[in-house]
Order: structure tokens, then sequence, then C-alpha cells
């Protein structure tokens, strides 16, 4: 009697898999689906879209469309394509990220082993910064970038990413570094080591998960801005989320829509590329600073 309650049990178990796993590949595969019309699209000529149907593979394979998307499409009045733009979006992403983020470590890392009066007001306003709709920066930060010259620059945008992104990267780091032993911050204390010397040494070495969802956060953040990157760029550092919204919007006549899939895809590849290599990495570390130990 108890082997086939057993039996049962186990069956009734391969079941509710079979069943979970059915869904989850469902809804995998209807998310995937948009992801499946770019590529099979951005390698067919315009005539087989036009006539045929989209979900289908490509009769002939063509290259072409990625060609017009990364050196030749027009974009408005300039001749040229996404790969200047795409330039800018990596001279922006980089320092933007890698600011913002030993920023954000240096404020935990204040907020949490050097307490001071008001420390607490502070990080809340830290983290009422997290929940500022962009639109309300937008004039603001126009007038700051004006005043200190940076407006319609790449740099003025490393600027405005950073400055936004500060409470976020505060807060990760900030619940991770509570967690982290105060007792190894005394004892370095008194052997003589200075603040900078215990953040290098001791704090940052060991900030690696956090670091890495700080990393991904930020990363994605920037990199798919949109508003920032049209309200204060130039003709010339545009991001390539304002230059691909410029290649779509600026056809006329004929709607080349396989070099606006290849367009897309290109600017959404870095951010893929960043969460297929990193994207285990980053539950690991939002759960690394989730229990105080």
């Amino acid at each position: 009697m108890a082997h086939a309650t057993q039996e049962t049990a186990v069956r009734t178990n391969v079941v509710v898999r079979a069943l979970i796993y059915t869904g989850l590949l469902f809804f995998a595969g209807y998310y995937l689906v948009p992801l499946y019309v770019m590529l099979v699209n951005s390698v067919k000529p315009l005539d087989e879209i036009r006539q045929g149907d989209m979900m289908s593979l490509p009769a002939l394979f063509t290259l072409d469309p990625w060609y017009s998307a990364w050196s030749t499409a027009q974009i408005g009045v300039q001749p040229t394509g996404l790969k200047p733009y795409f330039i800018n979006s990596i001279v922006m992403v980089v320092p933007a990220v890698a600011i913002s983020t030993l920023l954000g470590a240096l404020n935990g890392y204040v907020l949490t082993k050097w307490r001071f009066r008001g420390d607490g007001i502070v990080f809340g306003l830290l983290l009422f910064a997290c929940f500022i709709p962009f639109q309300i920066v937008l004039i603001p930060m126009a007038r700051l970038l004006g005043l200190v010259g940076l407006a319609g620059s790449v740099s003025g945008l490393v600027l405005v990413h950073v400055v936004y992104g500060l409470g976020f990267t505060t807060l990760f780091f900030r619940n991770y570094y509570d967690a982290f032993p105060t007792e190894l911050i005394r004892a370095a204390q008194i052997d003589g080591a200075g603040f900078f010397r215990i953040f290098w040494r001791i704090l940052l070495p060991s900030s690696g998960p956090i670091i890495v969802v700080t990393v991904i956060w930020q990363f994605t953040n920037i990199w798919n801005d949109f508003l920032f990157g049209v309200s204060f760029s130039d003709v010339d550092s545009q991001p390539v989320t304002v230059a691909l919204n410029n290649l779509v919007s600026s056809s006329t006549g004929v709607k080349e829509y396989n070099v606006h899939f290849a367009g897309a895809v290109l600017a959404a590849l870095p951010t893929l590329i960043v969460y297929i290599v990193s994207g285990r990495y980053f539950v690991r570390g939002l759960m690394a600073g989730a229990v105080k130990g």
C-alpha cells in the first residue's frame, strides 16, 4: 500500500513538472518571437518581406541590410549608418558605468562603516532620487550642462547618467556592505589602515557580486536610454538609440524594414551579450546582499 502511494506521488510529481516546463517553454517561445522576427527579416531582401510571410525563413539570405544599417543607411540628411552613434554609446557607457559604480561603492562604504550625523538623511535623499521621473530633471539638467559647458556633448551625457544613477549604485552597495563584518574594519583601523586603504584592500576585493549587479544594471539603463540622449545630445554626439529612432522615422517612400530590423538588432546586441555572459551572476549578486549575516 505504501509502495503504491509512493509510486502515485512520483507520477504526480512528474506530471506537474512536465506541465510547468511546458508552460515555461511556451512563454519563453512567445517572448522570443519578436527577436526571431527581427533576425529572420534582417537577412531578407526587401521584396521578399513585402511579398511573403514575415514569420517564414529567408528564401534568399543576404547581409546587405546589416551593412546598410551599420554604415550606409541614411539618417536625416546625413548618408551615414549607426556606426558613429554606436561608438558614441560605447564612449558614453563605459566611463558612466565605471564612475557611477565607483562612487556608489564609496557612498555605500561611508554610509555603513563610517557613520556620521545625518547619514540616514543623506541615504534617504539618495534613495528618493531613485524614484524621481526622468522628465522632472530635464530642465534643471539642461541648465546645469549649459553652465558647465557640456551641453550637446558625450561628456555631458556621461555626467547626466552618473548623477541619475548614483542613487541606485549607492543603494546596491549600501545594502551589500551593511552585511559586511564591521570587526574587520575595526581591526584594519587598529593596524593603522586609513579610509582609502581599507576601501581598496578590504571592501572592494570582496565586492565582486554586487559590482556585477551594478555594472549590468547601469549598463542596461544607460545603453537603452532614449530620453536623456535625445534631450541633451547634439547631431554628432547622439547615442545609438536616438540614431535608431532617426533611422526608422526618417525613411520616406519605401520603408526598408530589413534595414530597420538589422539596426534594431545591432542596437540591442551589447545588452544581449552582457546578459548572456554575466546574467547568471546578476541574481547571485542580488542575493549576496539580501541576507544580513
